[in-house]
């Protein structure tokens, strides 16, 4: 397994009611059809840069206002496009070209988003711990049991619980990563993706979910686990 085979299988998928990032194209919400090759090279540069990263923290299924327009897992274009103050971009791609699929001039965007780009706050969360933790940004990967975008039918802006058939695709594609990038810790990000990986037979440690009031029970986990590697 090699970095454009995983790419090439990940841009591949289709299935009714999922968006993928590395293939689709949105004329209603993206800048262009180029969108798409714009997140596949934003994915491409950000495993090349982790090919010996030591932590695998994972979700369960990529949103809408994260890796569907960023084209990276756990990711916003917010904070590609360095509208955090705490989460710098170059934390995600070092000395790159970034930009924006999302159209800034879309009447289905707010006004924030069409000034800043989308913005998913766990995905912050996750960034910002690790950060403050003092974990090397290229040690980490960032990625979703379900790696593409599920949502409602006929509404391409939400989001929806991947369905155990979808899950089963998504785990054999968490196995290529783990095959590109041996000998990683999985740390699952919320006990339902922890359930998840498990069932499929991937021992992993588990920390909260950030959303839903999660953060900072999710700090404090996050700082216990790199607390017993030291």
């Amino acid at each position: 397994m090699d970095i454009n085979t995983f790419i090439n299988k990940l841009q591949s998928y289709q299935s009714d009611n999922v968006f993928n990032p590395w293939r689709d194209y949105d004329a209603d919400t993206e800048i262009g059809p180029q969108a798409p090759a714009m997140r596949r090279e934003n994915l491409r540069r950000y495993l090349e840069l982790r090919p010996n990263a030591h932590y695998l923290f994972i979700a369960e299924a990529l949103g809408y206002q994260g890796g569907h327009f960023s084209g990276v897992a756990i990711t916003s274009e917010r904070i590609l496009l360095g509208q955090h103050k705490d989460v710098k971009p170059e934390s995600v791609l070092g000395a790159w070209m970034y930009e924006r699929t999302s159209n800034p001039t879309s009447a289905l965007l707010n006004a924030t988003q069409r000034a800043k780009g989308f913005n998913e706050p766990t995905d912050t969360v996750v960034w910002s711990t690790l950060q403050h933790h003092g974990v090397a940004a290229f040690d980490v990967i960032l990625w979703n049991i379900f790696p593409w975008h599920p949502h409602k039918e006929g509404k391409l802006l939400t989001n929806r619980t991947p369905s155990t058939p979808e899950l089963d695709v998504g785990v054999e594609f968490a196995k290529m990563l783990l095959e590109l990038v041996p000998n990683m810790q999985i740390v699952a990000i919320g006990q339902k993706a922890a359930d998840t990986l498990i069932r499929y037979g991937i021992a992993c440690k588990a920390v909260r979910h950030p959303s839903m009031g999660g953060a900072e029970t999710f700090r404090a986990q996050v700082a216990e686990l790199f607390k017993n590697q030291d």
